[in-house]
């Protein structure tokens, strides 16, 4: 299955359960920021790519940017909406790779967080996409990337992983490796009037390393300012000189 198709038919409807509490999340990227001199300065507007239900978008207009969240799940941008009390947050449901659009609102900052960029089609998809973010950039902006580094094979039962659990609902993954791709197989257990009930989706991510990101944002011209491992994701920033 498609990502689109995965998350409207599947993830989407408990996306937010899933991620936890929203407003500490929002507070510790917020924080994360801060501590990055992460500031509006020049033209004071952010894109956040595959906002989701507003995490990112909500810390940033916090710290004073102009943001515009682009997602390609309306339900998930619907939720942004409300979990923006009010903020002037543009929602924008588009597909990521369109960034290069945007560029006539002179962003200083980009982020594309959460493993978004392992939902494209392969690797130069990828490229392609920090590329684009790039020339979208103003100079000296800043793209902040976060995802998941597939260097290493989960084996046997490693490859189940416990999600998240309460007295309703019961989510696993499992990963099914491939040489280019990672095969994410999300199986719900929602408990009902009739008993448990399970509802199972597929989609690949590709597996991707740090290194390659790397290499993908210096080509450009891009300098690495920010890479430590945050919370089990890799976390990039890079500053277009």
């Amino acid at each position: 299955m498609k990502t689109k198709q995965h998350y409207e038919n599947h993830l989407a409807n408990f996306y937010s359960w899933m991620i936890g509490d929203f407003e500490q999340k929002q507070l510790d990227f917020q924080s994360f920021l801060k501590q990055n001199r992460i500031y509006p300065t020049k033209s004071k507007t952010a894109i956040d790519l595959g906002a989701g239900h507003g995490i990112q978008s909500v810390a940033l207009t916090n710290l004073g940017f102009t943001v515009t969240a682009i997602d390609f799940n309306k339900k998930l941008l619907d939720e942004l909406k409300s979990n923006s009390h009010g903020q002037s947050i543009e929602t924008i449901q588009t597909d990521i790779c369109n960034v290069k659009e945007f560029s006539k609102l002179n962003p200083e900052l980009i982020v594309c967080c959460g493993d978004t960029i392992a939902h494209l089609d392969n690797k130069e998809a990828i490229e392609k996409l920090i590329v684009d973010c790039k020339s979208a950039l103003i100079k000296n902006g800043k793209l902040i990337l976060s995802f998941r580094d597939y260097t290493n094979e989960l084996k046997n039962e490693q490859r189940f992983i416990p999600v998240k659990s309460d007295d309703e609902r019961i989510l696993t993954c499992m990963l099914e490796y491939e040489t280019e791709k990672v095969k994410v197989t999300d199986l719900l257990y929602e408990k009902t009037e009739t008993g448990w009930h399970q509802k199972v989706s597929s989609y690949n991510k590709v597996r991707i390393t740090t290194n390659e990101i790397i290499e993908f944002i210096e080509k450009r011209g891009m300098k690495i300012v920010f890479n430590e491992t945050i919370n089990r994701m890799q976390t990039i920033i890079a500053e277009y000189k």
